[in-house]
């Protein structure tokens, strides 16, 4: 068994100075990433910075124009939350699909970004509602962050403090959750902001990880309906397939997931 020296600090400066002075060390949130590489021996940090517990990065804001969630708050504080069910319920929705009730209990939504999982659901909710992470170092928007499978603009040290949502029009998330993992076989979230542009996303599609579907967004730009994406035909090219379903089934789920969700939204 390879060693590793676990710390848990106290605030966002004591993180970011334990890991300047690590070999090799990670940041640890929720650990539904972290932990499983770790014992499958894909990785062996020299240290473990926990920072779940840190006060600074959990919480929920809401103004009238945006809702803000800390990035160590956990899904089940997210699912429950009088706040995100007023202003984006289908941030709530979303949440509550996320994984199984342990995964929910420990959980965080920063740690759901920072990874950037092809599968995750987080992902698909933060593009189409152009939302702005911020870190201890700056604020990124949603289209400059995702950067391909695994990736994402964050630096080595950097630390996603919060997230930010511009409070849409309307907004609904619908996915075809793989029955054993949860995790999104297809997902999209689809929104309607106060201008009236129109921003859908797709996640566990990609094999570049989460997507804008322009084919779905034009369409309903035209109208806002399930029913207006009938003879809308997603293209398979660039889709992820494996043992779970082909290119060719995913595309079509994108279609359908959109469909569900424009129904969720109203």
């Amino acid at each position: 068994m390879y060693s590793t020296t676990y710390h848990r600090p106290s605030t966002v400066e004591e993180a970011v100075a334990l890991f300047a002075k690590g070999s090799d060390a990670k940041y640890l949130a929720g650990g539904h990433t972290l932990l499983p590489v770790m014992k499958q021996r894909l990785t062996a940090p020299s240290d473990v910075i926990d920072i779940a517990r840190i006060p600074a990065l959990i919480g929920i804001e809401a103004s009238a124009d945006t809702l803000t969630i800390k990035a160590a708050t956990t899904y089940v504080d997210i699912v429950n939350s009088a706040d995100v069910k007023r202003t984006i319920p289908a941030i709530a929705h979303l949440t509550s699909v996320v994984g199984d009730p342990a995964v929910r209990a420990r959980g965080t939504i920063g740690g759901s970004v920072a990874t950037n999982d092809p599968s995750a659901d987080y992902p698909a909710a933060v593009l189409a509602l152009n939302a702005t992470i911020k870190t201890n170092k700056r604020s990124i928007a949603a289209e400059d962050f995702f950067k391909g499978l695994f990736a994402t603009a964050l630096d080595e040290n950097e630390i996603i403090t919060a997230i930010s949502f511009p409070i849409p029009a309307k907004a609904g998330y619908s996915k075809m959750r793989n029955p054993a993992s949860r995790f999104a076989l297809t997902g999209v979230f689809v929104v309607q902001t106060k201008s009236g542009e129109i921003r859908v996303a797709a996640t566990g599609a990609s094999q570049n990880g989460v997507m804008r579907v322009p084919a779905i967004e034009a369409a309903l730009k035209a109208n806002w309906s399930a029913s207006a994406l009938d003879g809308v035909k997603i293209s398979d090219e660039g889709l992820m397939a494996d043992i779970h379903g082909s290119s060719d089934y995913r595309a079509n789920l994108i279609k359908v997931m959109a469909q569900r969700a424009v129904t969720a939204a109203g």
